[in-house]
């Protein structure tokens, strides 16, 4: 299966007293870079949720947004701390000892003072589990995105790989007529010029010339490479840096076919072939 580096997976996942916002966004990237943006409360679980990223990722710009938002209203009984509630007494009545017209301390001064109202805390060690099982649904929605931008992607391509094939079956019966034509071209041409040159000699020539030009060897090439881009897409592994080494692959062939070129047919193909191979290589930078 072929997965695009391009994807977003959003969750919201309540826990108790407070809930989960995850966000993952993904980018073409040559290797896996992950970036985070976490509340303050679970910036201690980044090594944990960079592990579970590199364990389903091997591709792309990764950014990772969690924040927890913590609900005002618990379902237990809040609880007060009496013990501070003294000490704020005591310091109170010492105070005003020495500013007896200041004023007393209302309740709801009381109930502001840090600490006073006990609140239940969500520790580290209770969000880990929640966020790993967020962060995995996250990473199989972000998967699935993926997956549906790489098949996207797949047909583009094979799509190309068509047109390539298309364009070498059409060239390849020309390739010795034209090769034929060329010779017999150059041979008048070389006994107009030349009439007192050994015929044997030229005759030589022309061989060794027609070695030079000829083409099966790339398009032999261009065949093989072709077979080799379908194998690649229809694997599970992944596939963009081995399809990007063919992409280089194809267009050195391209290029040959251009400077072997003894017609404007195989010159129009060349060209064809690189201006295919380039929009291939355009979609394959943002394959995993």
């Amino acid at each position: 299966m072929i997965f695009s580096m391009t994807g977003f997976a959003a969750l919201e996942q309540p826990i108790e007293n407070a809930t989960l916002l995850l966000e993952l966004r993904t980018v073409n990237s040559r290797y896996l870079d992950v970036h985070f943006k976490l509340d303050e409360n679970i910036r201690g679980l980044e090594p944990l949720v960079r592990a579970l990223i590199a364990e389903h990722l091997s591709r792309g710009k990764v950014e990772c947004k969690i924040n927890l938002i913590q609900r005002t209203q618990s379902a237990t009984t809040p609880q007060l701390d009496e013990s501070l509630m003294r000490q704020l007494a005591q310091l109170q009545a010492k105070a005003q000892v020495h500013f007896p017209e200041s004023r007393v301390l209302s309740v709801a001064d009381i109930l502001r003072w840090p600490g006073v109202v006990i609140q239940d805390e969500i520790t580290l060690d209770a969000l880990a589990e929640d966020v790993r099982k967020l962060v995995m649904q996250g990473l199989h929605d972000l998967k699935a995105s993926r997956a549906r931008e790489g098949d996207k992607l797949k047909t583009i391509i094979l799509d190309r790989i068509s047109l390539i094939e298309a364009q070498v079956e059409k060239v390849k019966p020309l390739l010795p007529k034209l090769n034929k034509e060329y010779q017999q071209k150059l041979q008048a041409r070389l006994q107009e010029t030349l009439e007192n040159i050994d015929q044997e000699r030229i005759a030589q020539e022309l061989v060794l010339f027609a070695q030079r030009i000829d083409v099966d060897e790339e398009l032999g090439r261009l065949a093989a490479h072709v077979s080799e881009v379908k194998r690649i897409l229809n694997s599970n592994a992944p596939a963009g840096k081995r399809l990007d080494f063919l992409m280089q692959e194809l267009n050195r062939e391209a290029n040959t076919l251009g400077s072997k070129s003894v017609s404007v047919h195989t010159t129009q193909v060349s060209m064809e072939l690189k201006v295919l191979i380039e929009q291939m290589r355009e979609q394959i930078q943002n394959i995993e």
